[in-house]
């Protein structure tokens, strides 16, 4: 019967008509039964026990064989009015056929204005067969024609209250299936979101990190084979600058191995300290006059690690394409409770519209993922000025503040 009740119907309802359905066949059951007992002339008994045969055989055709081609749930309906008619004629129990199939008009009409139809004429049917059997009597109008309405009437209610019944639980089920659609696709969305992000955190740490620290290898490898022969004791500082920069790349590349959320340098330490190492080291590699002056800030790792990185590929930046002979880092904290890191160089400069390398992007989005924003101030042939600006959540004291 859960086949007959259509997919509209939840667990409820069809456990429901399931047992609807068993009760249904009880009373046929004792119908038949009370039929064959009855005192009525052999014609009138057996012309009953046929009617209610048809509608059993028809019902139980549907029921157990929902597709069959012959008996659908609209001629079976049809079947259902025609015996009513036939038993009211006979003067059977015909209200108790009418009273048991009550719910089938709205289980198979598919339709309120179907089932309220066939209703109808199951009502009409009953009152047509009563009618020619009693006549127009004061028995017909007072007793068959009102219990015959009032039980279309409550026929009528329960149906259309089943029917909104199920349309509610239709509409709930359809909700949660688009629901459950909607979460599935923004959990997927989530998902490519965060692979993307993993991606591009990786791509801008490989950048700021390996990439630079081979670039420098490169150089200083070629410094040093040039100056075998004229200055072997500058070419043997180069080389263990390369050893050194070749130990910290494998260092980097276990970190991003890793997955680890922090890098060695900027993660322990202070930030002034961690720039100072990364300054004297470029000061070493590349001769270049580095003037520093760094604040002691504190901040938590994230901005670090920023800060570093927005170092790192400044000074990449001097190393391959400026061609400095000085540069100026200064680190402050602003008292509006931001910090800024200011990178210049003298070197040949270039025109910041048509820069399309990935690492001021890098560091632009890095920034931006803190609230924070980068400058670039440059023209060929004057310099170039890089300003990291990042906000702080709560302001670090500086050194000289601690000390107090």
């Amino acid at each position: 019967m859960t086949a007959l009740a259509g997919p509209s119907a939840d667990a409820f309802w069809a456990t429901s008509l399931r047992r609807w359905n068993a009760v249904c066949w009880v009373l046929f059951a004792a119908m038949a039964v009370g039929l064959a007992a009855m005192d009525q002339p052999d014609g009138s008994r057996y012309g009953a026990l046929a009617l209610l045969g048809c509608v059993v055989l028809c019902y139980a055709l549907l029921d157990r064989f929902p597709d069959n081609p012959v008996v659908r749930p609209h001629v079976y309906l049809c079947v259902l009015v025609l015996a009513l008619g036939g038993l009211a004629l006979l003067g059977s129990s015909y209200a108790a056929l009418f009273m048991v199939t009550l719910p089938h008009y709205w289980m198979f009409g598919r339709t309120p204005r179907t089932s309220m139809g066939f209703l109808g004429l199951a009502a009409a049917a009953t009152l047509a067969g009563t009618s020619i059997r009693q006549g127009w009597s004061r028995e017909f109008f007072s007793e068959t024609l009102v219990s015959t309405l009032i039980v279309v009437a409550v026929g009528v209610l329960i149906g259309l209250w089943a029917h909104s019944v199920v349309a509610q639980s239709t509409e709930r089920a359809r909700l949660i299936v688009e629901l459950e659609r909607i979460q599935a696709e923004l959990s997927q969305a989530h998902q490519r979101q965060g692979a993307a992000d993993e991606r591009e955190r990786i791509a801008r740490d490989i950048h700021d990190t390996l990439a630079q620290g081979f670039a420098s290898i490169v150089v200083l490898a070629e410094a040093a084979r040039a100056g075998l022969a004229s200055d072997p004791a500058r070419s043997e500082r180069q080389l263990r600058s390369i050893e050194s920069t070749a130990r910290e790349n494998l260092a980097e590349a276990r970190e991003l191995v890793g997955s680890a959320q922090r890098q060695g340098d900027a993660a322990a330490g202070s930030v002034a300290g961690t720039l100072r190492r990364v300054l004297d080291r470029f000061a070493e590699d590349t001769g270049s006059t580095v003037d520093a002056d760094l604040a002691e800030v504190a901040c938590d790792q994230q901005t670090r690690i920023a800060l570093l990185r927005c170092t790192q590929e400044s000074l990449a930046n001097v190393r391959k394409h400026a061609h400095a002979s000085t540069v100026g880092v200064i680190l402050t904290l602003r008292p509006y409770g931001v910090v800024e890191l200011e990178i210049t160089d003298d070197g040949t400069g270039f025109d910041p519209e048509e820069s399309t390398g990935f690492g001021l992007e890098g560091m632009r989005r890095r920034l931006a993922e803190l609230g924070g924003r980068l400058t670039v101030t440059s023209s060929v042939g004057d310099g170039t000025r890089v300003l990291a600006v990042i906000p702080l959540e709560t302001p670090g004291p500086t050194g000289k503040e601690r000390e107090r």
